[in-house]
């Protein structure tokens, strides 16, 4: 199974945070999952920590490179067909983060773990 993580679901999953589903979690943990993350989770986190939204328990750039490796995340680098398919995708969800790993993960065929129910519009597979 592969696996592109929101930002809360990253975040919640590495910090332990009990606001991800179990569901969630066990689907992350699998040691058969290939989980990926979106650069633009990335600058979506950044943006929040620098907006004192998001607190992490270090500096960002070597918090997230541990992060990633101890966790066997991979980024899913944004590709051309990802952003071609942001040109006719509809508005039901004007983030514009969100948009992008929705259609990352259209372009891919592959889920996304997110509690975030709009997102279910786009018919994108939504592990929560």
């Amino acid at each position: 199974m592969r696996l592109l993580l929101d930002s809360h679901a990253f975040l919640w999953f590495i910090l332990g945070d009990q606001r991800l589903s179990d569901r969630a979690r066990l689907a992350i943990a699998a040691a058969d999952t290939d989980v990926l993350i979106s650069p633009a989770t990335l600058w979506e986190m950044a943006i929040k920590v620098r907006l004192g939204k998001y607190t992490l328990p270090g500096p960002f750039g070597p918090f997230m490179d541990t992060q990633l490796s101890s966790n066997r995340i991979r980024l899913l680098p944004i590709e051309v067909r990802h952003t071609a398919i942001l040109a006719s995708m509809p508005f039901h969800h004007r983030d514009p983060f969100d948009r992008l790993i929705v259609a990352q993960a259209l372009a891919e065929s592959i889920g996304v773990v997110s509690v975030d129910a709009m997102l279910d519009a786009y018919g994108v597979s939504r592990l929560w």
